[in-house]
């Protein structure tokens, strides 16, 4: 069938759901025909993901297949789909080709996805395109090891060599493969597949629960790296609020703190420890209308989903933040708080740990985080303050105290103010990046 040129292309593979030659691991429990109807209502779950994608983006839609017939398939999941049988031996060479022929007719930016993981979404879909535009490629993780989406934008027919297909190697092979080739890669939400009797239960709980999905009004977007002492308290206190979807985007931490987003169902990204990268990251992810920039230290308060919808829709703002509290006694961090406070009301200069939030379209008109290596969210802020005003609500943020622990009240805020001074007048941000490691490494030592 005719291929659609347009600037997207999502490629499903799938297989055509015969009895006996689909899903076999299962089919000791469900029978043959059971089996077979289990891979026909999963590919039509994917296929009605990606349909609802379709009339907001530039995008062809792609269903390549093994067994079956152009006929039979059409027949079963209907028109509007470009159907072609998978080309090519192992499943590499198959993916490989899918993509070499999709640039070729045009395609800038190409999702490939399976069928067997019931947990994906529009707004993983949609997360995948939306990254393509800051990273070469995109790698949806199975918890299995392997991989249920892969996204590029150009052919790299590297990942897909030697590939021990079936392995739980698979995704970190494919990773590692990529930074060897230069490549700038991100992962969006693991998920379960369904191979064995024991993934059965992973379809039931997404039949269940796929028609009670709320609409998101506000998406929260957190950077961390190996910050699983403080995490856990960050995401309790937004667990009880509707609407609201968390995005935590991890820079390689070597800790505990994947295990506890997972746990917590927060969505999970992961790319190269740069905070601003991940930001940007986590922004293209986000599915509501409102972004809130939180670090992963950081507790909001007490109704802070109420305050931010009431501060957005004030006529003339353009962002607000938090008013900020420092965890921890001592008269010299009470004096920060002050300090910092009467700074964002005044100045409107809110730093990243108070906690920043605006609408998303404003966001992305603006460019996002600058990715340099320190004071990002400073210049994001004067780019702000000439969209409208920055409003601060008298409710606090409470902030960890730990780098005024490490460093030492003075210290801390000496070195701080010696990088503001030094970028005001102009200093490279790698080589203020410097300054600031080399001061807090001589403390730590």
């Amino acid at each position: 069938m005719t291929r659609t040129c347009l600037a997207e292309r999502l490629i499903v593979f799938s297989r055509y759901p015969e009895p006996g030659k689909t899903k076999t691991r299962l089919a000791s429990v469900l029978g043959p025909a059971g089996a077979a109807r289990l891979q026909r209502e999963m590919a039509e779950h994917a296929l009605r993901r990606a349909r609802a994608l379709a009339p907001e983006r530039p995008l062809a839609l792609e269903v390549h297949y093994q067994g079956g017939s152009e006929r039979l398939m059409a027949d079963w999941l209907g028109p509007g789909i470009s159907y072609s049988p998978q080309a090519g031996g192992d499943l590499g060479s198959r993916m490989d080709n899918a993509f070499l022929a999709a640039f070729r007719t045009g395609a800038e930016k190409v999702v490939l996805v399976g069928t067997d993981c019931p947990g994906i979404t529009t707004t993983i879909l949609r997360t995948a395109f939306n990254l393509l535009g800051l990273f070469d490629l995109v790698l949806g993780p199975a918890r299995d090891g392997g991989y249920y989406l892969i996204g590029l934008r150009r052919r790299v027919p590297e990942i897909f060599q030697d590939v021990p297909w079936g392995a739980a190697t698979v995704g970190a092979q494919t990773l590692t493969m990529a930074r060897e080739l230069g490549l700038r890669a991100v992962t969006v939400d693991p998920l379960v597949d369904v191979d064995r009797p024991e993934d059965l239960s992973v379809w039931k709980r997404e039949v269940a629960r796929r028609e009670a999905a709320r609409p998101c009004r506000l998406s929260v977007v957190i950077p961390t790296l190996n910050e699983e002492e403080h995490l856990a308290a960050t995401l309790d206190g937004m667990a009880v609020e509707p609407g609201l979807e968390v995005i935590v985007v991890d820079g390689g931490s070597s800790d505990g703190t994947l295990e506890r987003v997972l746990d917590s169902g927060a969505r999970l990204l992961t790319t190269t420890a740069q905070r601003a990268r991940q930001m940007n990251a986590g922004a293209a992810a986000a599915s509501a209308p409102r972004l809130l920039f939180l670090h992963g230290d950081t507790r909001l308060p007490s109704g802070f989903f109420r305050q931010i919808l009431h501060l957005l829709d004030k006529p003339g703002t353009a962002a607000g933040a938090f008013r900020l509290v420092i965890a921890g006694p001592g008269r010299g961090l009470r004096l920060i708080e002050t300090l910092a406070n009467w700074r964002s009301r005044l100045f409107q200069l809110p730093y990243g740990d108070q906690a920043l939030f605006l609408a998303r379209d404003l966001f992305e008109r603006l460019g996002g985080f600058p990715e340099i290596p320190i004071m990002e969210d400073a210049v994001f802020i004067q780019r702000l303050k000439r969209a409208g005003r920055i409003e601060i609500s008298p409710c606090a943020a409470v902030t960890s105290d730990r780098r005024w622990r490490r460093l030492g009240i003075l210290r801390t805020t000496l070195v701080n103010q010696v990088v503001l001074v030094g970028f005001c007048l102009g200093v490279d941000p790698d080589r203020l990046a410097g300054w600031y490691t080399g001061l807090a490494r001589r403390r730590s030592r």
